[in-house]
């Protein structure tokens, strides 16, 4: 509950941080084509947030209702 975490991450520091540590890694592992794996990004932004919630990074009410980001293919 976000009333139980003292700071919560910004959803735009959340896609911040992902595309800056994560996305690079699906790209190199799935993306040498140069084509979008957004089967793969998705999958990964789903771990991503869970991890976050998980450690009380963001609540299970963001975590529950922020959307994929557009690096995603939303």
């Amino acid at each position: 509950m976000a009333t139980n975490l003292s700071h919560v991450l910004t959803r735009t520091e959340a896609i911040a941080t992902w595309e800056n540590v994560m996305l690079p890694e699906i790209q190199e592992a799935y993306e040498q084509d140069g084509e979008p794996d957004y089967i793969a990004r998705s999958e990964d932004w789903n771990n991503w947030t869970d991890m976050l919630c998980q450690d009380g990074q963001i609540s299970d009410w963001q975590y529950e209702n922020w959307t994929h980001p557009d690096s995603c293919g939303a």
